[in-house]
């Protein structure tokens, strides 16, 4: 095209003499500059030197430079001494050099996406890659030459206090105290003040644990009862059947009936009237499968800017992938894509919870407490332990036959949250109820008594020839708010 590609030759000639004239001068662009952003091979190699040297904490000078130059081999191919010497007399001072280091910077990283962007459209020509494959590889060295180039600057104390403080603020304003999203279950948010800003948090269980279910259990509770916007990724399920999950969740009504559609007409009604909790909720459902962590990262950026999205959910970890870089192992996939989850979090500001499976470690243990889930029971990889600001764990005895615990207590229908890691607070364990009918979790208070649906016809006064004579009520034009049992069922009322 007759262009030259990005450069400051001049400018890189006065850093690496101000290098060599400062003292202090390599400690304010080591963050800035690395030996490849030079565009000069010659200069490189200076600039490795002068790192090889600072590293081990020996004196940056021209003579130093030029001994270390002669030890990797290099002098010669730069210059000789002449060339640095050359390079000291180009500078008064350092004054300007951090200026000049990221003008430098900034020339290596247009050369990169020149280089990038070349090797794309000359793929993009090649009829036997596919386009899909070729979007993947774009977007991971995109966002590869990104993380790269990422960085933030220093900030004094005081605005960040100021900050600190409106937190608190807003968090005293509200009746609970809570800090951060609430999750709908009470005990939950008091010992995580509700899901915050900024944090990765890992959802892990043993499948048929619930996962999913306590998930959208949440959701619920957040989009309907909070109007907080939340977008979930299923990986797992098609948008359909979540939705149909939600809606035996809202409705109340057993999952194979909403399957089928054999809905008695008080069921209808009844449906008509739940589902009007669960119409216009901010719930954004993403159904793609084996979604990759740069497209979730660029939908994710969308749902944010466009529906203002405070929470993202994913179901689950161990199904996304992170297509377009190599990997030795999938575990070292696993642990670009937990980094990239939290950094995700970061970047949005706001809560992101991935849900992940267990090994099976968890089965080959006894009792109870056997099992119970462990940090070490993470599957695939120790670095979703790591990035995560908080894990919890779901565990149902029940599952296990275990129906009694140590003190005689049925533990029928109780799920436990337990909290194994959480970095900015406490750890603990939450009882909720698990309603498998409707595969739905909810508060323990909130379990209402059950009564015989007989004794509550019209105004009556109850006795027993009432219960055995009257009939069950007709529900009423215009909607129910409780399913038409047989005679003498015990439901909630």
């Amino acid at each position: 095209m007759g262009r030259l590609q990005p450069q400051a030759v001049e400018l890189e000639k006065a850093v690496l003499g101000a290098l060599m004239l400062e003292k202090d001068a390599y400690s304010i662009v080591s963050e800035i500059l690395k030996p490849e952003c030079f565009y000069e091979k010659a200069h490189e190699r200076i600039y490795t030197a002068i790192v090889d040297l600072a590293v081990n904490q020996r004196p940056v000078d021209m003579l130093t430079v030029t001994e270390q130059l002669r030890k990797n081999g290099d002098l010669e191919l730069v210059g000789g001494p002449y060339y640095i010497a050359q390079l000291t007399q180009m500078v008064a001072s350092s004054a300007h050099i951090e200026y000049h280091a990221r003008i430098i910077a900034q020339k290596y990283l247009a050369r990169e996406l020149i280089s990038f962007t070349a090797l794309v459209q000359g793929k993009a020509f090649d009829e036997t890659i596919d386009v899909d494959d070729l979007m993947q590889e774009a977007e991971g060295k995109l966002f590869e030459i990104s993380q790269r180039n990422v960085k933030k600057d220093v900030i004094q104390i005081d605005p960040i206090i100021v900050e600190a403080k409106e937190l608190m603020k807003k968090a005293a304003a509200q009746k609970e105290g809570l800090s951060g999203l609430h999750s709908g279950f009470h005990e939950l948010d008091k010992i995580t003040c509700g899901w915050q800003n900024s944090d990765l948090i890992i959802i892990a269980a043993r499948p048929a644990m619930g996962k999913t279910a306590f998930v959208l259990s949440m959701a619920k509770n957040m989009a309907v009862h909070y109007n907080i916007p939340v977008a979930i990724f299923s990986l797992e399920m098609s948008n359909v059947q979540l939705v149909n999950r939600l809606i035996v969740n809202v409705t109340g009504i057993p999952g194979d009936k909403i399957k089928s559609g054999r809905l008695e007409d008080y069921e209808w009604e009844q449906f008509d009237f739940k589902i009007k909790d669960l119409q216009h909720a901010p719930i954004y459902i993403d159904d793609t499968p084996s979604l990759s962590v740069f497209e979730l990262r660029t939908k994710a950026r969308r749902l944010v800017r466009e529906h203002g999205i405070k929470c993202i959910i994913i179901d689950y970890l161990q199904l996304m992938n992170a297509s377009g870089m190599n990997f030795g192992s999938r575990e070292q996939e696993v642990s670009m894509i937990s980094r990239s989850l939290k950094g995700l979090a970061k970047e949005l500001d706001i809560p992101v919870i991935a849900l992940s499976q267990l090994n099976r470690g968890v089965e080959n243990r006894q009792g109870n407490e056997g099992k119970r889930p462990q940090l070490a029971d993470l599957r695939e990889s120790g670095a979703i332990e790591q990035d995560a600001d908080m894990v919890c764990f779901i565990h149902r005895p029940e599952y296990y036959k275990i129906t009694e615990d140590e003190h005689g207590n049925s533990l029928v229908g109780l799920a436990e949250i337990i909290i194994a890691k959480h970095r900015n607070g406490a750890i603990g364990d939450v009882k909720l109820r698990f309603k498998s009918e409707f595969a739905k979790f909810t508060n323990l208070d909130e379990d209402v008594p059950t009564v015989n649906f007989s004794s509550k016809i019209n105004s009556l006064p109850y006795t027993a020839d009432a219960q055995a004579t009257v009939p069950p009520p007709i529900p009423p034009a215009g909607g129910v708010d409780f399913l038409r049992p047989a005679e003498n069922d015990q439901v909630p009322f």
